[in-house]
């Protein structure tokens, strides 16, 4: 696991506005719902779960129109991506389209995979994370025909309105694996749970090597009460993309900041007269807000930091603090730090 995943909120006292996660933290009607039916069904720990989850792999199946042997549950999206790299480690390399989310490189180092240009097995985020950018179907043919097997993970896919691949056509391809993250499609990341699509032969040949019981009871009861009765963690998508579109204008007007274009949610940035670190820790000194320092991505450097839109005030208030800032640096004020980290 990466030291320095983007919703580091464990790290600092006093945070009020957290920018850093990319999951839209204001979604609290379905969870609230979910916490009360929850409540009801907590005399289910007191056995063990389903050893496979076989009764919400039916339901998403449903869902997508696909057979219930074409659905793998698994507990989170990372935890899926551990299980491929093990399942295809005998493919002997990958091939990692950069900038890009960690764990499909420490996933691939753990198994044995060594990255090359050309690699068997390879990853693409789409929405990519951190740069916010989609690729299209028809990319995600043309890279699945340059490589044995192609992962796509489509977490954000519920962050954006652009064309991304679909379940009813991975069935259908001998080499598209695509994972899915109930976790961002509902706002609850505690809950760790995400699921695989592909071919029925495939998805045989990963629950083979997966261990039994890996998603707990109240997890399996939360993702099957989601799937009956949840709503997708942002209401109004269309509206709150522009939104996130105002505010990366709105940075990119500020001299110094360049925010680069995204298709979703989230976007990254390049602050020149700092450090992103530097902007990191003030804001969360200062302000009580969290940004995601982008610089432990591949092919990013120390100014490069990464943003999740909220809400118009909260956005407002960020593009203040920013100001507040650079002005900061600009006159060489001293900072001292009124609210202190949890850890070191």
């Amino acid at each position: 696991m990466i030291d320095g995943h983007g919703d580091d909120l464990y790290r600092y006292n006093g945070i009020r506005m957290n920018f850093s996660t990319n999951i839209f933290a204001d979604t609290t009607e379905t969870t609230d719902r979910l916490e009360e039916f929850l409540r009801t069904r907590l005399s289910v720990v007191r056995s063990y779960p389903e050893p496979t989850a076989h009764s919400l792999e039916q339901m998403i199946a449903q869902e997508y129109g696909i057979a219930d042997d074409e659905v793998m549950v698994t507990s989170g999206a990372t935890d899926a991506i551990y299980l491929i790299a093990q399942t295809f480690r005998h493919y002997g390399s990958c091939h990692i389209l950069q900038p890009t989310f960690n764990e499909y490189a420490d996933a691939c180092r753990t198994f044995g995979l060594q990255e090359q240009p050309n690699g068997a097995l390879a990853w693409v985020c789409n929405p990519n994370n951190p740069t916010g950018e989609v690729r299209s179907p028809e990319e995600m043919r043309r890279l699945a025909a340059k490589h044995r097997m192609l992962i796509v993970d489509q977490s954000y896919e519920d962050y954006t309105l652009e064309t991304l691949w679909q379940p009813n056509e991975t069935v259908r391809t001998d080499n598209i694996i695509l994972l899915h993250s109930m976790t961002k499609r509902y706002g609850v990341p505690g809950l760790r749970l995400g699921f695989i699509t592909a071919k029925a032969d495939i998805i045989a040949l990963l629950r083979a090597q997966y261990r039994p019981w890996a998603v707990n009871a109240l997890a399996l009861e939360a993702g099957k009460w989601l799937v009956r009765n949840g709503k997708p963690g942002i209401a109004n998508l269309p509206e709150y993309l522009h939104e996130t579109e105002r505010l990366r204008q709105c940075l990119s007007a500020i001299r110094g900041i360049e925010a680069y274009p995204t298709q979703t949610n989230f976007f990254l940035c390049r602050i020149e007269q700092a450090t992103a670190h530097e902007l990191k820790e003030y804001l969360a000194f200062h302000h009580g807000m969290l940004i995601r320092d982008a610089s432990n991505f591949v092919g990013l450097t120390p100014h490069h930091f990464r943003l999740a839109a909220q809400t118009p005030e909260k956005n407002d208030a960020l593009l203040n603090a920013i100001h507040l800032f650079l002005c900061s640096v600009s006159d060489g004020s001293a900072v001292t730090p009124p609210i202190q980290k949890t850890m070191p």
